[in-house]
């Protein structure tokens, strides 16, 4: 049977991604509004009942409003806002990210994709804490840097535009310096930490791909893991997961650097474990596509599991 989709804020970066990775597949027939359609409340409104499967692609307030015009009981929802990432009554759209998540998405009527930063830093570190390798109380810190896409149009156009007034020339430029940026809280709460890590973003000038990094002082863990074991445990969690590869361990001795544009336009993840048990150190790294794996492909891959399609259709 084919499913119909309406994405809310199809114009945007995302949505505009999602609608090109589902365009064409025989599965969905896909509910579209004009430029003035989508302006008008009633025909908005109209879209969002028709749905089998509504996916936001909107700020936060507008998801929310979105979600209170939906009456019609069938419909289902992929939020890729901000908006319900911690809210009760919806679920978290990782699938790898626990036992059974695949399932619960499945079941799901309320589905709330993960943040771009959020999506690295997770896979790292929520199979440390849940192995007891990483205490929940441990102050962790987080360092990541992504293309500019991730900030959506305004930020494109800081980069893009040499017109505007916003253009900037700068290679790289840190941001959320109030340590107050609104992934913090999905990071805390998806990872089962007591306390919110310090994030450290940075925007390069490029257009797509990131890397989040994550510094572990192995010395000072109560249990004292060596980088084999913190690898162990990582590679374990993703074991047949089809979109993340953990690299060898033996990466941290001939892999020279990462490339944060390597996986670009899919929506695969690799994760990284360099280690040094001479010093007591390790550093956890995570490449992926932030469209992708960090945006619409993870809608994607969220859209085919509530569907009951391989998560890997469409995707590559």
């Amino acid at each position: 049977m084919t499913a119909k989709v309406f994405i809310d804020g199809a114009v945007g970066t995302t949505g505009l991604e999602i609608h090109q990775r589902l365009a064409g597949r025989g599965e969905f027939a896909l509910l579209n509004l004009d430029e003035r359609e989508r302006k008008d409340s009633r025909a908005r409104a109209a879209a969002l009942n028709e749905a089998d499967v509504v996916i936001l692609c909107l700020p936060d307030d507008a998801a929310r409003d979105a979600v209170g015009l939906i009456e019609t009981p069938s419909v289902r929802v992929i939020d890729a806002s901000t908006a319900h990432r911690t809210s009760p009554g919806w679920t978290y759209g990782f699938p790898e990210l626990e036992p059974g998540q695949y399932e619960r998405i499945a079941a799901s009527k309320r589905v709330s994709n993960p943040g771009c930063y959020p999506s690295g830093f997770l896979a790292l570190v929520r199979p440390l804490v849940r192995a007891g390798l990483v205490p929940a109380d441990w102050p962790l810190s987080v360092n990541a840097v992504s293309g500019y896409s991730g900030g959506g149009k305004a930020m494109i156009e800081e980069f893009e535009d040499a017109s505007s007034p916003r253009y900037v020339k700068t290679v790289a430029r840190t941001y959320a310096l109030t340590l107050a940026h609104k992934h913090v809280p999905e990071m805390k709460e998806q990872a089962g930490l007591a306390h919110p890590p310090i994030f450290s973003p940075y925007v390069g000038r490029y257009y797509r791909g990131m890397i989040v990094d994550v510094p572990l002082p192995l010395w000072a863990l109560p249990s004292k893991p060596t980088a084999a074991d913190i690898h162990r445990v990582i590679a374990d969690a993703y074991k047949g997961r089809p979109l993340i590869e953990v690299g060898a361990l033996t990466d941290g001795i001939v892999t020279p650097w990462i490339d944060a544009e390597m996986l670009n336009h899919t929506n695969g993840m690799k994760l990284f474990v360099f280690g040094n048990d001479k010093h007591g150190q390790a550093r956890l790294s995570a490449v992926y596509d932030n469209l992708g794996k960090g945006a619409s492909g993870a809608a994607v891959q969220n859209l085919n599991i509530m569907l009951g399609l391989p998560e890997t259709a469409g995707l590559v």
